[in-house]
């Protein structure tokens, strides 16, 4: 009788084959993390700045926001090795929620200080969500892109950690100079946050379910682009009824008074009538100034 040899329990798995040459797919994931990081530093300096406008002090709120990312992104990186088993799935769904969580973030922080007078706490909570969910990014997408390179004939990917680092910190960079120079000025805090959002769950899902489509179940596909359609349906949707919250935002925290509101490149103009004075905003930001 002859007895097979048995399989080592670790012997990894001969990957999925990509739809595009290895040097394609390896690209194609460096160019995602380069739009993950500009959309997790628009997320950030989003939170930063509209916390300075809501509640004042924008050094402690810089502080705040800027420590408590930091350390959430450790444990995301911490939590992220549960799901390097699965890399691909995981990947698009930590995109799909930092899509969703990032995206409204503005507009919830707004909202919960216009309607309930206070956002500390809910700037705290966003602000370890986002650092959380940004640090679970770099484990998986190291995951996918050794993935790739495994697939090429006698590739060194000794290179991979500095290109991938370097592409998170050049994405990084044009998030910063996008917010102040272009979102802002074209869209405002609010419809720019939702807009990063979108751009972010298009990169993510766009990513798995093309180029690592072969190595997803059915089910796993179904629910990435459930995931995805229903990110992209809430921030669709708060985009178009961004400028009514505005407005209702607007009454409840400086009353019925509003006159005229402006908003320029730099600042947000506000005129209430005579005696009606502005409720519970810091002083900058009762003159209508923004950061």
């Amino acid at each position: 009788m002859v007895i097979d040899a048995p399989v080592p329990l670790s012997a990894p798995e001969a990957p999925a084959a990509l739809p595009v040459r290895p040097r394609t797919g390896r690209f194609l994931v460096l160019g995602v993390v380069f739009v993950c990081a500009a959309c997790g530093l628009v997320y950030e300096l989003e939170l930063v700045a509209l916390a300075s406008y809501l509640i004042g002090d924008s050094v402690t709120q810089a502080s705040v926001v800027l420590s408590v990312m930091v350390f959430a992104m450790g444990i995301g990186s911490l939590l992220a090795k549960r799901l390097r088993c699965r890399a691909a799935v995981g990947f698009g769904l930590v995109e799909a929620a930092l899509a969703l969580v990032g995206g409204a973030s503005a507009l919830v922080l707004y909202a919960t200080f216009a309607w309930l007078g206070g956002a500390r706490y809910v700037l705290v909570g966003f602000s370890l969500a986002i650092g959380v969910l940004i640090g679970a990014e770099i484990p998986l997408l190291m995951t996918l892109i050794q993935r790739v390179a495994r697939r090429g004939e006698g590739r060194d990917t000794s290179g991979d950690v500095a290109d991938l680092f370097a592409a998170d910190y050049v994405g990084a960079l044009v998030g910063g100079l996008a917010f102040p120079f272009l979102l802002l000025p074209l869209c405002g805090q609010l419809t720019g946050a939702l807009l990063t959002g979108a751009v972010n769950t298009v990169a993510g899902g766009a990513l798995v379910l093309w180029l690592f489509r072969r190595e997803l179940t059915r089910r796993e596909r179904c629910l990435l682009v459930v995931a995805n359609t229903v990110v992209l349906a809430l921030l669709a949707t708060a985009t178009v009824l961004v400028d009514d919250f505005e407005r209702a935002a607007r009454r409840a925290v400086y009353g019925e008074g509003v006159r005229v509101a402006v908003q320029t490149d730099v600042q947000e103009i506000v005129v209430t009538a005579p005696g009606r004075a502005a409720r519970r905003l810091p002083r900058r930001a009762a003159a209508g100034q923004r950061p």
